[in-house]
């Protein structure tokens, strides 16, 4: 304890350098403002951006990425209660009853209580990763090739799963990520794999162009071609923006309560912050004094949820920064980010990057603070963000993703490339298949075949190595009932409709 305690102290010097300082409020607004904007959500702004940092000092870096991260989950909510278009899913839990607040004139209590929810579950969910981290690092660190490569296929399996609509489809993603994964020069045997003779794919594919071709391009045109026809009607924020004495009561045991449900939930790959929310939900309106007031605007209904998206999207940089494991598509684009400067998260990312780490982790704090001070005076200029035309918001992210993708090698070959991804992104979204994972794949894909080839020539070649260890043999055992469980389940419960 006293030792995490001296670490964080050493990340907030970091922290609070003035230079990152600046780059932690460029995060939080720049999220914010993002957040905001229907359609676009911190994966597409963070995948922008990459190419765009790639000279900047990795610390000031990450710790803008995070700021973006948290900020635009709260920003979402602007969208979701006063034009009832939630831009994350996270969001739609609070669309239920945000939006019934602004129209019935509540819209200022419904904003406040978003943003102060926010940075309750925010703050308290930041304490939980100071004092998690290091005891999943203690555990990691006792891992061998074996146990990591299973590991690596757990994360696989967990992460196709949970990120689509169905895990055929998910795992068909992951495959194809996998599959570009192999492109390059094998660093075993130094043969060419999937180089099909162009010299710029030597290296492998880069992950910031396939970022940003499926999450930048590729949401984008889908945006654009599906949504933007959408009629949109903004309600207006009248009276006061200040909660009631009766409102703070009502939401203060919301707040907390949905903490505990997000935070866990955003630790393992349970498919982001939609269950969470969603459970927040159900768990206010049952334990509400006032439940008839569910469905027309209750307070709580908007403090669970949007507390819940808050703490969940903080418990994923638990096993993303400990393990190296993304467990949500904005997770995987930061795993990117990270080895954009060479830096490959996990235990030994806190021994080798103490204080990068600890000062990624400082900033939380910090930043939640800067959200509060932001959102709440500023409210009336987020709102007219909101006026932004789709078709000039549109076109400005198309050019920054090509220009910032260029700029990366001054390669023809990566606009080519990032052109073929941006198509591939729109044809997956437009047939429900889950992009992230792709991205994982191509990610992690390398670093299990690595890991498997480490274990066969520690065991001599014995593929038993993975089976006779506890720990990956367990992984393993997981990995193939979350596989083949749902399958027997629904056989199961088939039988026992037919019988009756």
């Amino acid at each position: 304890m006293t030792e995490t305690f001296s670490a964080l102290m050493q990340g907030f010097s970091v922290a609070l350098q003035p230079l990152n300082l600046l780059w932690g409020l460029v995060g939080v607004t720049l999220g914010t403002a993002v957040g905001v904007l229907p359609g676009v959500g911190p994966a597409l702004t963070v995948a922008m951006l990459l190419p765009l940092t790639v000279k900047l000092e990795p610390t000031g870096a990450l710790i803008m990425f995070a700021g973006i991260y948290y900020g635009a989950m709260y920003g979402g909510s602007t969208t979701t209660i006063l034009l009832n278009t939630p831009g994350e899913s996270s969001s739609i839990a609070t669309a239920l009853e945000g939006n019934r607040m602004a129209r019935k004139g509540r819209a200022g209590p419904a904003l406040a209580t978003a943003a102060i929810g926010s940075f309750v579950a925010g703050s308290i969910a930041t304490v939980l990763l100071t004092l998690l981290a290091p005891l999943v690092v203690e555990v990691a660190l006792k891992f061998g090739p074996a146990e990591y490569f299973a590991l690596m296929v757990f994360a696989f399996v967990t992460v196709a799963a949970v990120l689509g609509s169905s895990t055929v489809r998910g795992l068909t993603t992951l495959f194809v990520g996998l599959l570009l994964g192999l492109t390059g020069i094998d660093e075993a045997t130094g043969q060419m794999r999937f180089t099909f003779g162009v010299p710029e794919l030597l290296d492998g594919i880069d992950v910031v162009v396939l970022a940003v071709g499926l999450f930048a391009v590729g949401e984008t045109l889908y945006v654009a071609a599906y949504q933007s026809r959408q009629q949109d009607r903004m309600e207006r924020i009248s009276g006061s923006i200040w909660m009631s004495r009766d409102d703070w009561k009502r939401s203060w045991p919301a707040w907390l309560r949905a903490t505990g449900i997000g935070f866990p939930f955003g630790t393992i790959p349970a498919g982001g912050a939609e269950i969470p929310t969603f459970l927040s939900y159900a768990l206010e309106k049952k334990l509400s004094k006032h439940p008839e007031e569910f469905g027309h605007g209750a307070i709580e209904g908007v403090a669970g949820p949007e507390a819940a998206n808050n703490a969940s999207s903080t418990g994923v940089l638990v096993p993303l920064l400990t393990l190296g494991i993304p467990t949500s598509a904005t997770a995987a684009i930061l795993l990117a980010a990270f080895q954009n400067y060479g830096l490959q998260p996990g235990p030994l990312l806190f021994q080798t990057q103490g204080p990068l780490v600890w000062g990624l982790i400082a900033s939380l704090y910090v930043g939640n603070v800067l959200l509060l001070v932001l959102n709440l005076p500023l409210i009336g200029l987020w709102v007219k963000v909101l006026a932004i035309p789709k078709p000039g918001l549109y076109a400005g992210i198309l050019v920054f993703a090509t220009l910032g993708a260029y700029s990366l090698h001054q390669s023809v070959v990566d606009l080519i490339t990032l052109l073929v991804f941006g198509l591939m992104g729109f044809t997956m979204r437009r047939f429900g298949f889950p992009v992230a994972p792709a991205v994982i794949g191509l990610i992690l894909g390398p670093l299990a075949e690595a890991q498997f080839r480490r274990a066969l020539s520690i065991s001599q070649g014995d593929l038993s190595v993975f089976v006779t260890q506890p720990i990956s043999a367990s992984l393993l055992a997981l990995t193939a009932l979350l596989i083949v469980g749902p399958y027997l389940w629904r056989k199961l419960r088939g039988g026992k409709v037919t019988a009756a």
